[in-house]
């Protein structure tokens, strides 16, 4: 029987919003181009204990920035160019509110930078891949995670007003370090010089007007009187860069339908269930049912209800309500259900229409949900059973995993399960790295590839799949159960800190790029600066902020 849900799952985070309850943010569309301003209510605070003064934000913030930027691709197509930037006076973001990260918990801390960061990466991610470029409208001071949200952006614009300056003082002010990317798009985006670059992190009052620019923390300036026709005009240039369709009809964001049970989650195409015994979720992801739209005006016709789309923000939805509420699961078991045919039908329509806009967003929504499973910390083991359908779009969840069992069922060919590689496990979905996973699995070794490509949407026994390193095991009906239960109890009795580790530098064993050095080099470092003294005890640079102490630091290097 499962033990009762605490407090606290119980008052889990819903990262579900929309427009109207936005307390922080405001989208305005002109043309070609889309405003976010913020102007964030400090009296909104996710949690209590802290106000969020000066536009510094906490999660609630980063929850209304991603469902923005959402609402952007999919309900705005005829949008080339966001422009983001403040509503308040001579402040742009003066970053995470210092108070919510002193007084949260270690887990706490991490997710919100783990949230931030990705929601970050999906700016670069839609400038790359959708057409979408963004301007950083900087009209005021900008520090910190401010700072780091403009470096996101295609370009930043900073108000040559004598005053206003862009900053990263983390590292004198609070022992700490940028946590959302701010490091490493100094160095691999903005190529600032490794030296300056040290000035800059090291110092409190910032850098502005032409050393700026002549740095490289800025892309240009621009006088206070003439700043606004600046901005519309640099818009402008960048949105004659993207290819996003004038004159598109958008697609309704409407909510995602979920109940979130003490022990289940429930969508219309994805279940989790909990067994809080054996620390696990099972994650249950649901083949299309019944005819499915085949032409571009039957697909936007369908909007949010189009199978892929639906699917997608369900599971994006479901992994941020695991992750954020559910710390001690600490085993998520991926399992599928339904017609492997009807998800290759679907896949089919996505690399027919891949240009089109609305599929190229659902594309790149499935991509940035496949990437938020492969940094999540949890074990993630795929179950490949009778009614599976791991073939294509949902193959990559189980590529995704740290390791998959398939049941072979070698005298009941009608019930044995099968799994089906096709087209979109080769590159349709990039991992942060760039790769495949399917190139991650085998360290992008054209022997092996060229072996699962010859039998390409070819439906395969357990056999085969394992002839191929498809799947790590494939246990008969005989020793299925207890091998499954050996396994989930095994990780169940390991450190988490060491699995977390382990996980992480498995699965990202390729090429080393700005994303992975954000989620490897850097998280690891700002996890372990979380848990020192110097940090977060109670003579930390962190707690001791704004009461006018000045920290106490244990002065050996470690």
């Amino acid at each position: 029987m499962n033990a009762p849900a605490t407090a606290a799952q119980l008052s889990r985070v819903d990262y579900r919003t929309e427009p109207s309850r936005y307390r922080h943010w405001s989208l305005s569309v002109d043309g070609q181009v889309a405003t976010l301003a913020m102007n964030i209510d400090e009296t909104a605070g996710l949690r209590p204990g802290y106000q969020l003064k000066l536009n510094s934000y906490d999660l609630g913030v980063d929850i209304e920035l991603h469902d923005a930027l959402n609402r952007v691709r999919f309900e705005h197509p005829s949008v080339r160019t966001v422009v983001i930037t403040s509503l308040k006076e001579r402040i742009f973001c003066s970053g995470a509110n210092i108070f919510m990260l002193g007084v949260s918990g270690h887990a706490w801390k991490v997710n919100f930078c783990k949230f931030t960061n990705e929601t970050r990466n999906g700016i670069e991610d839609s400038s790359a891949h959708s057409g979408l470029k963004f301007l950083a409208a900087v009209n005021g001071a900008c520090a910190g995670g401010g700072y780091e949200l403009a470096l996101a952006c295609d370009e930043i614009l900073l108000v040559d007003d004598r005053s206003s300056s862009v900053s990263l003082p983390e590292v004198p002010l609070l022992g700490v370090l940028p946590g959302t990317g701010g490091l490493t798009r100094l160095t691999d985006k903005r190529h600032v010089r490794h030296d300056l670059a040290d000035v800059f992190c090291t110092t409190t009052e910032g850098v502005r007007g032409k050393k700026a620019v002549d740095w490289r923390l800025v892309d240009a300036l621009a006088k206070p009187a003439v700043f606004k026709q600046a901005v519309a005009d640099r818009a402008a240039a960048l949105a004659e860069a993207s290819d996003r369709p004038a004159g598109a009809q958008g697609v309704s964001l409407t909510p995602v339908q979920a109940a979130y049970d003490a022990d289940a989650l429930r969508y219309a195409h994805v279940t989790v269930d909990i067994d809080r015994d054996r620390r696990t979720a099972t994650f249950t992801v649901k083949a299309p049912t019944g005819a499915q739209p085949v032409t571009t005006e039957a697909i936007v016709a369908a909007g949010a209800t189009w199978w892929p789309l639906a699917m997608a923000r369900e599971l994006d939805d479901a992994i941020l309500q695991m992750r954020t509420n559910e710390l001690e699961i600490g085993t998520w078991l991926i399992r599928t259900e339904g017609d492997a045919a009807a998800v290759q039908a679907v896949d089919a329509c996505l690399l027919a229409h891949r240009d089109h806009w609305l599929v190229r967003e659902t594309i790149g929504l499935i991509r940035r949900t496949f990437s938020r499973l492969d940094v999540s910390s949890r074990s993630l083991f795929a179950l490949i059973e009778p009614g599976s359908c791991f073939a294509g779009t949902f193959l990559e969840l189980a590529l995704a995993c740290d390791r998959s069992y398939m049941l072979a069922l070698p005298d009941d060919a009608a019930r044995a399960p099968r799994i089906a590689a096709g087209e979109v496990n080769f590159g349709l979905y990039p991992m942060a790295t760039g790769q495949s996973r399917l190139a991650r699995r085998f360290y992008g070794e054209d022997v092996a590839l060229q072996a699962v490509r010859a039998r390409l949407g070819e439906a395969l026994d357990a056999d085969a799949a394992f002839d191929l390193g498809l799947v790590t095991a494939s246990p008969d009906d005989i020793d299925w159960a207890d091998e499954v239960r050996m396994v989930i109890e095994e990780r169940a009795a390991m450190s988490p800190d060491a699995l977390t580790a382990l996980e992480a530098n498995l699965r990202f064993n390729g090429p080393e790029n700005m994303f992975t050095r954000i989620f490897g080099r850097l998280t690891a470092w700002q996890n372990w600066i979380f848990n020192r003294p110097n940090a977060v005890g109670e003579k930390g640079a962190l707690k001791l902020y704004g009461k006018g102490e000045k920290p106490h630091f244990d002065r050996n290097r470690v």
